[in-house]
């Protein structure tokens, strides 16, 4: 009977602290603000993870004191929100909380140093560009890594008007998907395999740009109609 007792109240404790941190956890959610989840910096993600465990801990842990808790639950809230205030203020803090916008692309050319700092490599740069329906980055002008992990991207000059089916233009279906060829001064083999494409095309291709060897170029794709699209190393934009 002792023990059954012993289960209930444990029962109702439980619960009563699940109700109690729920209440707190939506009350500082309303006073933190909204934001999309496209819109969280690291800061902030990191930020609503620890509060939600520090409200798990208080809800499921009967060993943590339940006011304990409590206040560190508000206590890191209110230490969130006097951040946000802070750095809406100062531009300083801004630029310390959330860090601040990269160029990776500029004016058709990638940014070397500017991927370095972004801890993007050329994979992770596609997989953006892919997410926004870009499969080449020479259709790229400007491309923006924002602190919240997105790419903004500025086409091309043209890339955005009317398409072929506008004008009524007749349209050939692409001889190839745009595909790395090189990458970071290195040839991808695999892709050249599944293009049937050789070494001795590539090295052709290069000499017509005036490039002597592989290692002298940064990023280099095969276009929807076969040409190469060329990023040679440290290119200075025009």
């Amino acid at each position: 009977m002792a023990h059954d007792d012993f289960f209930k109240l444990d029962f109702w404790e439980m619960i009563l602290r699940t109700t109690l941190a729920f209440v707190v956890l939506l009350i500082l959610a309303r006073f933190m603000g909204k934001k999309q989840i496209s819109q969280l910096t690291f800061f902030h993600y990191v930020t609503g993870i620890t509060i939600g465990s520090i409200a798990a801990d208080i809800a499921g842990e009967s060993e943590t004191p339940f006011m304990d808790g409590l206040v560190a639950m508000i206590w890191w809230a209110v230490l969130t929100i006097a951040m946000n205030y802070i750095s809406m203020k100062s531009k300083k803090a801004r630029v310390l909380l959330d860090d601040k916008p990269i160029i990776v692309i500029q004016r058709g050319k990638i940014e070397e140093e500017a991927l370095g700092k972004a801890r993007l490599d050329l994979n992770d740069l596609n997989m953006l560009l892919r997410e926004q329906s870009i499969f080449s980055i020479k259709d790229v002008y400007y491309a923006i890594f924002e602190v919240n992990g997105n790419l903004s991207v500025m086409k091309r000059a043209g890339l955005d008007n009317a398409t072929k089916t506008d004008v009524k233009a007749s349209a050939k279906e692409p001889k190839y998907i745009p595909t790395e060829i090189i990458s970071d001064g290195e040839l991808v083999l695999e892709n050249l395999a599944e293009l049937n494409l050789t070494e001795q095309w590539v090295d052709d291709q290069l000499k017509k740009n005036g490039i002597s060897r592989v290692d002298q170029v940064f990023y280099a794709e095969i276009q929807p109609n076969g040409d190469l699209h060329i990023d040679a190393r440290n290119d200075k934009n025009e």
